[in-house]
């Protein structure tokens, strides 16, 4: 089985999903795509997988999220911070037109919602955030709640 690398941002169930995958991929070679998951092309089945692969920096005063969106308008994609630990990640890609009727040997590209709710390393708030959007490459800069250091005594 593959080796999967743990970071330390990654949860529990990232890891499922991928292990998951791996083993749906293993069970497609080995049966021949006969009861799998996803899209059957030519007797071969893609398995649907509505996910897409991010990198969390824990960087001095803020925190910094990548998300590889290949494919996506940046119309199509929607950021929100859930609480101060998540971030959520929301993308529709659409089909390009007139590929319905087309004769494919092989389809894996995706279409579809897609969403990652994303585990921050440090509470993170609203203010101040950026996103930007190049390239099929979603940047997202958040700033980290700042920690207060030591209890003030009032004094009578």
């Amino acid at each position: 089985m593959a080796r999967i690398d743990r970071g330390p941002y990654r949860t529990i169930w990232q890891d499922f999903d991928d292990l998951m995958a791996e083993m749906e991929n293993r069970f497609q070679s080995m049966l021949g795509g006969i009861g799998a998951r996803g899209e059957e092309i030519r007797g071969r089945v893609v398995p649907a997988v509505r996910d897409f692969r991010v990198d969390v920096r824990d960087h001095e005063d803020e925190v910094i999220v990548v998300a590889d969106l290949p494919g996506v308008e940046k119309e199509d994609v929607a950021v929100r911070i859930t609480d101060p630990l998540h971030l959520e990640i929301a993308s529709t890609r659409t089909s390009e037109t007139g590929e319905e009727g087309q004769d494919f040997f092989m389809r894996e590209r995706i279409y579809g919602q897609m969403s990652r709710m994303v585990l921050l390393p440090a509470e993170v708030t609203e203010e101040n955030a950026a996103a930007s959007f190049k390239n099929g490459v979603l940047e997202v800069r958040l700033k980290k709640v700042p920690a207060e250091i030591g209890t003030t005594i009032p004094i009578d």
